[in-house]
């Protein structure tokens, strides 16, 4: 089965239960998407994806959190495990892809998405609205564990994104160090933290903050 998106996904601010901020977490599916570079995470655009909602801008957005994507497949595992259906949308993610192994994409691996080029940055890291949202015991011990988290991708070519548009990996840059072996360097595994460094396959501005956390 050749990879697509299944689903494009956008939000307003809005409350999330237990939290004292609105959040954008609400995504919906929607027709299309216009995807750009935000710029910085302080001081730019917020999102990638135009008219999407970031309640926290410390923690959220800017170039290397431009566009989030989760693969349907670890939805449905999710909703195995939770009973419960789990619809496009529902971590937040703005591209829900199909036929993709999003977890196993190599840190600054490129993804030619309909018109738009993507490239890979890092995981996603789980948070108290993120856990609030969900409204699932231990969710974020539990996300944590299971260590799949999907993966935030900079904007490298603008332009729009629909549903059932074509994900081709253009380019994989073969060092072997995935999206989860950089969720395990953030989550305390200095020796993956060290190898990332060393390989310096981040952006520099990921490889400034991973440094700092040394």
């Amino acid at each position: 089965m050749s990879a697509s998106v299944l689903s494009v996904n956008a939000g307003r601010l809005a409350p999330v239960e237990g939290m004292r901020r609105p959040s954008g977490i609400h995504k919906q599916p929607v027709d299309r998407i216009e995807v750009r570079d935000p710029g910085p995470k302080h001081g730019g655009l917020g999102s990638g994806v135009v008219g999407d909602a970031i309640g926290s801008r410390k923690h959220h957005g800017g170039e290397t959190q431009a566009v989030y994507a989760v693969a349907r497949e670890e939805l449905d595992w999710w909703g195995r495990e939770l009973g419960r259906d789990l619809p496009a949308g529902v971590f937040g993610e703005n591209l829900t892809t199909l036929g993709l192994d999003v977890d196993a994409a190599e840190l600054g691996e490129r993804w030619r998405v309909g018109l738009t080029l993507l490239e890979v940055c890092g995981p996603r890291v789980p948070c108290a609205t993120f856990a609030k949202h969900m409204a699932e015991p231990r969710w974020v011990r539990r996300f944590t564990e299971h260590g799949l988290t999907g993966a935030y991708l900079a904007v490298r070519e603008a332009g729009w994104i629909e549903r059932d548009d074509p994900i081709e990996v253009v380019h994989r840059p073969g060092h072997g160090l995935t999206v989860p072996m950089y969720f395990r360097a953030v989550m305390g595994d200095r020796d993956l933290a060290e190898a990332i460094l060393d390989a310096r396959v981040l952006p520099e501005v990921e490889h400034e903050w991973l440094a700092g956390r040394r």
